[in-house]
């Protein structure tokens, strides 16, 4: 396994999104024209596929090779749809536990929280499109292989996300600083989604306004924060202790 397999030319690039393989993100030459281009800016819209524009110099420390002013870093893992997993759950008649990772970017962090969310029966974790994490090599080997076996949905926009799943009758717990209410006195026997945020400034005003209740972490000690995959993976733990108590 590459740490980051790539796909260059905006011909392969096109035939390798037509061919459904997921694709972490993609650089263009800013400026580019041509045949396909339009062609390969519609299907990633469509397919929700991050990209960006940047120079050609950057494309050129990337790969000295005959690029076309298109670069792809493919996925080493694969991605699936909330819209499709969470019917099932219920259907199933499976009480949804969900991970809502927002902007942490740190790979070690994103696979310490993949690997416990494993353990702890976590059925898919969210996270933005853009601004978190590239999950190559390095995360999946922090995850301990976790990555490749729990759900991973990708959503480029995440506020719709949280509304779809709000609107689906799961709950939104925002794991933060900024409440009194402390984790082990909220109900995590029902559907839940845990929303945590990055490290630097947590969770972005806009999704914690839409969280249904906040839970804080107790700091008795003299630091006050807590590493986000450690909070994680507390709060993770007091949703099996009430589930597996409540015989759910």
């Amino acid at each position: 396994m590459s740490k980051d397999p790539l796909i260059y030319g905006i011909r392969p690039v096109l035939e390798a999104i037509q061919a459904g393989k997921d694709v972490d993100k993609l650089l263009i030459q800013n400026g580019l024209r041509g045949e396909h281009y339009h062609e390969l800016l519609t299907l990633l819209k469509e397919r929700e596929i991050p990209f960006q524009f940047v120079p050609i110099q950057k494309l050129n420390r990337v790969t000295a090779k005959n690029h076309q002013g298109v670069i792809g870093y493919l996925s080493n893992v694969i991605y699936q749809s909330i819209e499709d997993i969470l019917p099932a759950l219920f259907e199933a008649g499976i009480t949804p536990l969900l991970l809502i990772v927002d902007r942490i970017t740190d790979v070690r962090n994103f696979g310490a929280l993949s690997r416990t969310a494993e353990a702890a029966g976590v059925h898919a974790i969210l996270f933005p499109s853009r601004g978190s994490a590239a999950l190559h090599e390095d995360a999946i080997k922090t995850s301990a292989g976790a990555l490749m076996k729990i759900p991973l949905c990708r959503s480029h926009n995440l506020k719709t996300t949280l509304q779809f799943l709000k609107d689906s009758g799961v709950k939104i717990t925002g794991v933060t600083e900024k409440t009194d209410n402390q984790f082990f006195a909220e109900d995590f026997t029902v559907p839940v989604a845990l929303l945590l945020g990055s490290e630097e400034d947590g969770i972005s005003p806009a999704y914690l306004r839409m969280c249904d209740s906040l839970v804080s972490i107790p700091m008795l000690g003299e630091i006050k924060s807590l590493n986000v995959s450690v909070a994680g993976g507390i709060v993770m733990y007091e949703v099996v202790s009430q589930r597996i108590r409540h015989g759910i």
